[in-house]
Parts: C-alpha cells; sequence; structure tokens
C-alpha cells in the first residue's frame, strides 16, 4: 500500500504528482528544485546556494516520513551543466559521507521544470 507524503516544509508539487509516495518501508521523492518553500521564490543566486535549498527541501520531505539522508539509498541529479558538477557536490557531500554516501547518477539535460540549473530525487529505505 502508498502512503502520500507532503509537508508544507517543502515546496508544493507544481503539477499532478506528489512530494513524496512511501511504498512500504521505502521512499520514493520526486525531483525538488530549489524553491523556496517559505516565499515560494527561487534560489538561483549561485549553484552552491541552488543546490542548499534543493538539499533543503529533501531533508523536508525526508523528515515528513520519518527519515534522514541516512535512510537515502539512491540518488538522481539532473543539471544543466555538467560544468557545475564539482561546485554541486562541495555542497552535497555535506550532506553524505563518503563512507556511506548512497548510489547516484547524475545526468545533464536540455532543460528542467522552471529553468533551474539542478533537480535531484531520492529514493530512503527505513
Amino acid at each position: 500500500m502508498k502512503k502520500i507524503i507532503f509537508t508544507d516544509k517543502a515546496p508544493a508539487p507544481i503539477g499532478p504528482y506528489s512530494q513524496a509516495v512511501l511504498s512500504g518501508n521505502t521512499l520514493y521523492t520526486s525531483g525538488q528544485v530549489a524553491i523556496n518553500p517559505v516565499t515560494g521564490d527561487l534560489v538561483l543566486e549561485n549553484i552552491e546556494l541552488e543546490t542548499e535549498q534543493v538539499m533543503q527541501n529533501l531533508k523536508a520531505v525526508l523528515e515528513a516520513a520519518d527519515m534522514t539522508f541516512n535512510n537515502v539509498i539512491k540518488t538522481t541529479i539532473f543539471i544543466m551543466n555538467m560544468g557545475d558538477f564539482a561546485r554541486i557536490n562541495a555542497v552535497y557531500s555535506n550532506y553524505f559521507s563518503e563512507e556511506t554516501a548512497p548510489a547516484r547518477e547524475t545526468v545533464q539535460v536540455a532543460c528542467l521544470p522552471k529553468n533551474v540549473n539542478i533537480e535531484i530525487s531520492m529514493i530512503a529505505v527505513k
């Protein structure tokens, strides 16, 4: 059985999807972009701040499902510019240690919703 996860501490979906779905012990998050959930504004000043906002949004969704980044087993990162890879990793590494980091792929794409530079989704298990 699936349970829809929602928190007002992360941006509300901008289409017919959920912030996350819990199926059994596995949580599947939708991709998060850098929307500040308090103001509704995009955080686009630089890729570091944008990535930080994405990770904070994901943290809120994980917490709504009674999970943390320690529960994450897989992430998918979509970026507009592979040249930002190292700068994104610098922020991302604040949330995961190399010893216990989840599996991951990073893919450069042609366009993302709202013309953001990064979107991240996660799979986590209790």
